[in-house]
């Protein structure tokens, strides 16, 4: 065979291969790194979120413009008055994407499996950690069928954010004829009821998603969604102004002043609903030791970190729920950067001469951190100039995560972003002592009864004065045992490319995609 032979089939395998990605209105998405997994049910990270909030629905969503909830699989709903029975009325009609039915039965299997210990499925594919962490495991009794479209919960207790819970991607509804098929790998071919369904993934490269032609809210206006993977903030940008793609998230803030200048892309944004902090693990001294987390917060100038490496995309942290969020506590005075007081602090807690550690670097831009190892460096020469030496330790994504959630690293930087619109989604994941059990999502690993006590407390009443008196304590409280440095709430934001329209931004979901046209 000629080398020019040769070259002419390499060329047409490779048209062939952009013709079977690229069809129709494609909206490629350029995102900051890949899924872990794409069965919810397992997942606790946004970007495998991202992905599977296009594939699958939820009983109940939230609206277009508000944190509102609407119905989404579940028509319509009713509670009796103690709040401990809900009753849902299932849409009929609906077909998953592998063309089995939409039923009770599906219901049941997505979210029995995660709540059963008997359960069949309830071992197969890795923990449920959303189902413990949202508190779900403990106050739900029973999920059962009263027929083939009703679905009765009923609860232990009183829990105010059921409802808001159940909007959550880990609790989106399954294909049980995909999920018995595929088992362990049903992570890699998702089948859900969802505006959109799953083609393929190519890991660290690219998600391909298609219309789904019979969605019961009606047909996506583009026919393909891919989400690309590329880490790099400013290849990313290249990459969008290039055409290469024409959306993408977790600009480099020195960029921002280039993109507005640029006639054919549009900067959308919003205040975001998200925490970035740098959490301290009780478990590895000194940070069990309070005058060492103090030393730490006044070592941190966060001001400057703002300024230099947010530019205007974020705000300083003194609480771990953003000011967006009802019961936000103005009040709280943050710790001052006072580099001084902070060797003071080191001394009295016996280590005048400073102490070595680890600063664990987030690996992958988030919407609270859009650059971790410039942040890492950073904080590195804060810390440096009080007599702590650190070295920037990362991994890959996925393996930060499970390492973290198992409290392998000493000092290390992670966010959160509103799952629902409710205090307790922030603090009983990230700072309840229910949360430090390993995988955890408290990855200080800090265990306060008193904090459990307050945060039990305002998942059983209803009284939404009471809940915001309970939730200023829990802050007041967070703000006294430190354990976290607290960094920056970050803007939303999202760069597109002029000829994508009708992009509305939430702050919890990234269901938006489906009312987007190309034009």
């Amino acid at each position: 065979m000629s080398f020019k032979v040769f070259s002419l089939i390499i060329v047409i395998l490779l048209l062939g291969f952009a013709v079977d990605i690229v069809i129709g209105d494609t909206l490629i998405f350029g995102r900051g790194g890949d899924s872990v997994g794409l069965d919810p049910a397992h997942e606790e990270d946004g970007e495998s979120f991202k992905v599977c909030e296009n594939i699958y629905d939820t009983l109940v969503q939230y609206a277009e413009d508000s944190t509102e909830i609407q119905p989404a699989l579940a028509e319509s709903w009713e509670t009796s008055a103690d709040g401990l029975i809900w009753k849902f009325h299932l849409r009929r009609g609906v077909k998953f994407h592998d063309d089995t039915d939409f039923n009770a039965e599906a219901v049941l299997f997505s979210l029995n499996r995660q709540h059963q210990s008997q359960h069949p499925f309830h071992k197969v594919g890795g923990p449920y950690i959303y189902w413990t962490d949202s508190g779900l495991a403990e106050v739900v009794d029973q999920i059962s069928a009263e027929d083939t479209y009703t679905v009765r919960i009923v609860l232990k207790s009183s829990y105010a954010p059921f409802i808001y819970a159940l909007a959550m991607p880990p609790f989106s509804i399954v294909s049980p004829t995909a999920a018995r098929k595929w088992r362990e790998d049903f992570t890699n071919h998702p089948v859900g009821t969802g505006a959109f369904k799953f083609v393929r993934w190519d890991r660290n490269d690219k998600v391909v998603l298609q219309a789904n032609q019979d969605y019961w809210a009606g047909r996506p206006k583009i026919d393909q969604l891919i989400f690309r993977s590329i880490p790099d903030n400013s290849v990313r940008l290249l990459e969008l102004q290039n055409g290469s793609i024409q959306a993408m998230e977790f600009p480099n803030p020195d960029d921002l002043v280039i993109i507005r200048r640029d006639p054919n892309l549009q900067v959308i944004e919003q205040p975001g609903m998200n925490v970035g902090y740098l959490a301290m693990n009780f478990d590895k001294p000194p940070f069990d030791n309070h005058q060492i987390r103090l030393a730490i917060n006044h070592a941190i100038n966060k001001n400057d970190i703002i300024d230099q490496l947010y530019q205007g995309m974020g705000v300083p942290a003194k609480n771990p729920i953003p000011p967006t969020m009802w019961s936000y506590d103005e009040t709280t005075t943050d710790y001052s950067y006072d580099p001084e007081l902070s060797k003071k602090l080191l001394t009295a807690a016996g280590y005048a001469n400073g102490f070595e550690t680890e600063l664990w670097a987030l690996p992958v831009p988030r919407p609270y951190i859009p650059d971790g190892n410039a942040l890492a460096v950073a904080i590195q020469s804060d810390l440096r100039r009080v007599g702590i030496e650190t070295k920037i330790v990362t991994y890959d994504w996925g393996t930060y995560l499970e390492k973290t959630k198992n409290g392998d690293h000493t000092m290390a930087m992670l966010g959160w972003s509103a799952d629902f619109a409710d205090p307790d989604n922030f603090f009983y994941y990230l700072l309840s002592k229910n949360s430090a059990r390993k995988p955890a999502g408290n990855i200080a690993f800090y265990r306060s009864e008193e904090m459990q006590e307050i945060l039990d407390q305002a998942r059983s009443t209803t009284d939404l004065a009471i809940r915001t008196k309970l939730y200023k304590r829990a802050q007041s409280l967070f703000n006294r045992d430190l354990p976290w440095v607290p960094l920056a709430h970050a803007k939303q934001m999202l760069i597109i490319h002029k000829s994508v329209k009708n992009v509305k931004l939430h702050s919890t979901t990234f269901k938006y995609f489906r009312r987007i046209f190309l034009g």
